[in-house]
């Protein structure tokens, strides 16, 4: 049952996430956190991102304690995870072209941890989508990183953009490699007696 008035607060400023969300129907506020994402010695892929949905979730709902008491807050972290190496977003463009010739022709998953805050209950969940890459050449990573898409997206490419070109095949939800796997979402706004995309 929807609470009337309920106030969602996405803890993101990933403008991905927020379409993502908007086309939904969704309606939310945008709360972005800034923290340290460097993963602990020793931590997978799923833990990581686990556990920094949960951070910004815990972040940006202590900071909207006064502004919406009430509100339930959606937090998200996504990686590239290529065997036990991990890919967030490229430093600067020799980094972004190290990652596409790393994933070039292999197969990687995609995961994304989302963290649903409600006062005191916190729901988690972690999605993992398989990802096959095309073969890459030299001319065709330049040309890509020279477009400016892969340096503020995890592993350095944008399915949703001019990276689907090199996409091959994939396994698992779409939305997931996008940044934000939707049908979690529903199911974590369902359980929480969050807002219906679909109305009151």
């Amino acid at each position: 049952m929807r609470v009337p008035g309920r106030q969602l607060i996405l803890a993101s400023a990933s403008p991905r996430r927020r379409e993502l969300l908007e086309a939904m129907g969704w309606r939310f506020l945008v709360r972005p956190v800034e923290l340290d994402e460097s993963p602990f010695p020793g931590e997978d892929a799923a833990a990581y991102v686990g556990r920094l949905a949960l951070e910004k979730a815990r972040a940006a709902a202590a900071r909207a304690a006064t502004e919406s008491p009430d509100a339930l807050v959606l937090g998200a972290d996504t990686v590239v995870a290529l065997e036990c190496e991990l890919f967030g977003k490229p430093k600067d463009p020799a980094d972004a072209r190290l990652m596409l010739r790393r994933l070039a022709g292999r197969r990687h998953q995609v995961l994304t941890g989302v963290a649903l805050l409600d006062g005191e209950r916190e729901w988690l969940e972690v999605a993992r989508t398989e990802v096959q890459m095309a073969p890459l050449s030299e001319q065709e990573i330049e040309l890509y990183v020279e477009t400016g898409e892969p340096l503020d997206k995890a592993g350095a490419y944008a399915v949703q953009g001019r990276g689907a070109l090199f996409v091959s095949a994939l396994d698992g939800n779409y939305s997931n490699v996008v940044g934000l796997p939707l049908p979690v979402v529903y199911r974590l706004l369902l359980a929480a007696g969050g807002p219906s995309p679909f109305g009151s």
